[in-house]
């Protein structure tokens, strides 16, 4: 007979069934591949992003799983908008039907998360999720990580993201502590100023 595991407000039910076929392959100790924490990206009902979020939170300061759910973050981004002769800033959600976790996989840190109310899954190879690499990271500018990208001045750059994604540039000054960088960008016939993180652009 199918049995039923009722866990904290804000998850659902989980079948007997289930347990059984998501075989994430944990060591002795519980860890998957690694103690290091990584970004994944969980699938929820559209609309509920927001939602997710809070009572992932919610669920992790509660059963005191801080060390092994880092962070949680639902991107979005600025929109200016032109009607009437007044802008308006429109903010927007990136990926819509999508959360982004910051986590360490054990056994118990993936049931939390698959099982919270209106999450539908992780993005990944049937049950086992899948990180994103460092580059995907930093395309999306979910966190701001070291990168060494060998920019000097005079070099020609692409922003990958964030409100001048897609122009190109040329870069005018580095600052490799603070990881920022300023370059001159082509805007409607004009070239304008701008400074930049180094994970928001590709050398050219």
């Amino acid at each position: 007979m199918e049995q039923t595991q009722i866990i904290d407000e804000g998850e659902h039910e989980i079948s007997a069934e289930e347990e059984t076929n998501a075989d994430l392959s944990f060591d002795e100790d519980g860890l998957k591949e690694t103690d290091r924490a990584h970004w994944y990206v969980v699938h929820t009902y559209s609309g509920h992003e927001n939602k997710v979020k809070a009572n992932i939170e919610k669920i992790v300061e509660n059963r005191g799983m801080q060390e092994l759910v880092l962070n949680i973050v639902v991107p979005t981004e600025d929109h200016v908008e032109v009607k009437n002769g007044q802008r308006k800033v429109k903010t927007r959600k990136v990926f819509p039907g999508y959360v982004l976790i910051k986590m360490i996989v054990t056994n118990e840190s993936w049931y939390l998360v698959r099982n919270t109310q209106g999450v539908t899954g992780f993005v990944g190879h049937g049950s086992e999720p899948v990180p994103l690499t460092f580059d995907e990271v930093r395309r999306m500018g979910i966190e701001k990580i070291y990168v060494d990208l060998g920019i000097e001045t005079g070099d020609s750059v692409k922003v990958i993201n964030g409100p001048f994604e897609n122009f190109m540039g040329v870069v005018e000054e580095v600052n490799v502590e603070k990881q920022t960088l300023k370059a001159k960008i082509s805007m409607f016939g004009r070239d304008t100023p701008v400074e930049l993180e180094f994970g928001q652009v590709d050398k050219m």
